[in-house]
């Protein structure tokens, strides 16, 4: 897994050969990437990233110069690596990790965001609530975005607020706004 762009392009992060999480693709995090870059001043984005697995999302905006990122991680081995990654990096003061189950987190989060990036297991049950609570509880600002990132046997095209796909091999991102 490496760094894209930014600050710590090319770096290299090695995550334990025994971890459970998918880090996105380097061509669909690219991809991906690009496009914000296009649309967003990253830089002063506030940033939610649920479900961090390797931390890969939250280093990416980091070392494109964001300084306002949450990073949700319930995984206590995959919280101490994202932990171990960003004060190695030396990155604590723009990426915060929480340890917490998202979905019991988005009900008590106490800020809006203007961009939320969700990496869920892709066979997550209950992937497409993601969206539902995400506008249940207000966390996006206005003129903001979440990104939901799934297999192609998930669908949100006729869920609310449902923009756009962009497909990038296997992975898939579902685009959403207010």
């Amino acid at each position: 897994m490496r760094i894209i762009s930014g600050k710590f392009k090319r770096k290299t992060i090695h995550p334990p050969k025994n971890f459970k999480a998918r880090p996105t693709t380097d061509v669909a995090k690219e991809s991906l990437f690009n496009m914000l870059e296009n649309e967003y001043a990253i830089e002063n984005l506030k940033i939610l990233d649920l479900f961090g697995g390797t931390g890969s999302i939250s280093y990416e905006f980091a070392s494109r110069g964001c300084k306002d990122i949450t990073c949700v991680e319930i995984n206590f081995n995959h919280y101490n690596f994202i932990k171990k990654t960003i004060h190695e990096l030396g990155i604590e003061n723009d990426v915060h990790v929480t340890k917490a189950n998202v979905f019991n987190y988005l009900p008590k989060c106490p800020h809006k965001f203007d961009l939320i990036f969700a990496d869920p297991p892709y066979d997550l049950k209950n992937i497409e609530s993601i969206p539902e609570l995400v506008f249940k509880y207000n966390l996006l600002l206005p003129e903001s975005t979440l990104i939901v990132e799934h297999s192609d046997k998930t669908l949100f095209s006729n869920s609310e607020h449902f923009t756009r796909k962009k497909t990038y091999g296997s992975v898939n991102f579902s685009f959403f706004e207010i």
